[in-house]
């Protein structure tokens, strides 16, 4: 149970003592405001789901909750409740709470299942293919600017040209290496290139949508596939969000939507 630095202070400063024979329906109450037993039983089960556990954490939760009380109430008395964007913030936070609420539910519904997340990873093990590529790119703008740099790397060194010409922010500094990746992992035109590559091959000037690539393939070999154990969990995120995206796009069809002055 996560307690904010506001809520400790208040905490520390309102510590009351509680017997445990005392707790009735409602354990506590602040200036004839009842501390909710419903309250307490939703914290305790959260907390409990944490791993908190021992004989005084009833009397923490309570404590917290007649802090928060004291300071609810003073907010109220000094106006801070109908504060415009406060009473906003409050509106949208409700309907994210019923939202996140409904997704869960619908995810419990209809959950993932040990078949799917199987097949989906022998998709994943087609899509990689039965090779992948180590290579060095170079990224410019024009054809122009891409003819000489084929130039400049046929006469020098393509890491050092990379670092000097690339525009690419995610392998400049590293004279313009890649790593090994799948060819699915490309766009077309780059990976149609580096298929066809021999190992040190330097290729001709290619154009993608980014701009205009040259290319250095360091090396090729057998795909490695990390085993199931070790991607299971994130095909299952995948999977989610695929249900979840599929759920809101039914939600979208059967609903009629207006947004005055939208364009499509």
């Amino acid at each position: 149970m996560k307690i904010s630095q506001l809520i400790a202070t208040i905490f520390a400063a309102s510590t009351l003592s509680f017997a445990t024979s005392s707790f009735a329906a409602d354990p506590a109450t602040v200036n004839g405001k009842p501390i909710k037993q419903a309250w307490v039983n939703y914290i305790m089960k959260d907390a409990q789901a944490r791993g908190q556990k021992g004989d005084g954490l009833k009397n923490a939760i309570i404590n917290e909750l007649v802090g928060s009380e004291l300071a609810y109430q003073e907010a109220v008395k000094q106006g801070v409740d109908k504060d415009p964007d406060l009473m906003i913030a409050s509106e949208i936070g409700q309907r994210k709470l019923v939202v996140n609420a409904f997704l869960a539910d619908f995810m419990k519904k209809n959950p993932v299942s040990d078949a799917d997340k199987k097949a989906a990873y022998e998709q994943y093990k087609k899509e990689l293919g039965d090779k992948e590529y180590s290579a060095r790119h170079i990224l410019v703008k024009t054809e122009a600017e891409a003819n000489e740099v084929a130039a400049a790397v046929k006469k020098g060194d393509f890491a050092k040209v990379a670092k000097e010409k690339s525009l690419d922010p995610g392998s400049k500094d590293k004279g313009g290496d890649l790593g090994w990746f799948s060819p699915a992992g490309m766009v077309k035109p780059f990976s149609d290139a580096v298929t066809t590559m021999k190992k040190g091959e330097i290729s001709a000037p290619i154009q993608t949508q980014f701009g205009w690539h040259i290319i250095k393939l360091n090396d090729s070999r057998a795909t490695q596939v990390p085993p199931y154990d070790k991607v299971k969990d994130g095909l299952e995120r995948t999977l989610q969000q695929r249900k979840l995206e599929k759920l809101m796009l039914g939600l979208k069809e059967k609903a009629k939507i207006d947004v005055p002055g939208a364009t499509k």
